[in-house]
């Protein structure tokens, strides 16, 4: 009776532990994680003026430029930035935090977006020496239908920007020291902006203006907090 009893509850956890591991992997698809994406299925998105929580003032201009290439190349269609911007200067939207968790009724029927795009810079620091730069940023894409969250990702990326010569001893580490800083201080901004708008939103759900739109739900979602290199 008892050898009965420790074996059905071996089955039970058994079946238990691959039931869970078939959830675990159905959550990890874009399909499952961002189903309302795929329900709503947004194809115009207005750029939101980022919220800059850094001491880089100028982090906001230059990083708000940022996000229509990677946007378009998921296949979606972006009103320009430089257009949206002049609006929402005009209109007194430039500054974000007023919308975040706001009504989004306005974009909605005076631009006809289906979603906006919300971007948290969270950190900017830049190490001439070490020839890094370091982005903590978070994306958060809200429906304007609904408000609902679609997407939401955060990625603290680093651009390595170091110089290594071929030069060797103590002259050659201090040229490698003295390019890596002249190479990390001349790094184009908006070129760093990308890359990690680029990277962070890779594993967005592809739009319908990409050839593979609604052939992703079964891609692999990934996680909503990453850390890279590039």
């Amino acid at each position: 009776m008892r050898k009965t009893i420790i074996t059905a509850m071996m089955l039970l956890m058994g079946v238990v532990a691959q039931l869970q591991a078939a959830t675990q992997g159905n959550e990890n698809t874009r399909g499952v994680k961002y189903a309302q994406m795929y329900d709503e299925r947004p194809r115009a998105i207005v750029v939101m003026p980022p919220i800059n929580r850094t001491n880089h003032v100028e982090a906001k201009d230059f990083f708000y430029t940022t996000m229509y290439v990677p946007l378009c190349d998921k296949g979606y269609y972006v009103f320009p930035p430089m257009l949206t911007m002049e609006m929402f200067q005009a209109e007194s939207a430039y500054d974000a935090e007023m919308f975040i968790e706001g009504n989004l009724d306005p974009f909605r029927n005076v631009l006809g977006a289906d979603a906006a795009m919300f971007t948290i810079i969270k950190d900017w620091k830049r190490l001439n020496a070490l020839g890094t730069i370091t982005v903590n940023v978070e994306f958060i894409l809200r429906s304007t239908k609904t408000g609902s969250t679609l997407y939401q990702r955060e990625g603290t990326i680093t651009v390595d920007n170091s110089v290594k010569s071929s030069q060797g001893g103590l002259f050659g580490a201090l040229l490698n020291m003295a390019a890596t800083a002249i190479s990390t201080a001349a790094t184009d901004k908006v070129e760093v902006g990308r890359k990690c708008a680029s990277y962070v939103l890779s594993n967005m759900p592809e739009g319908p203006y990409s050839p593979n739109y609604e052939k992703d739900q079964n891609v692999k979602a990934g996680k909503d907090v990453i850390k890279e290199t590039l």
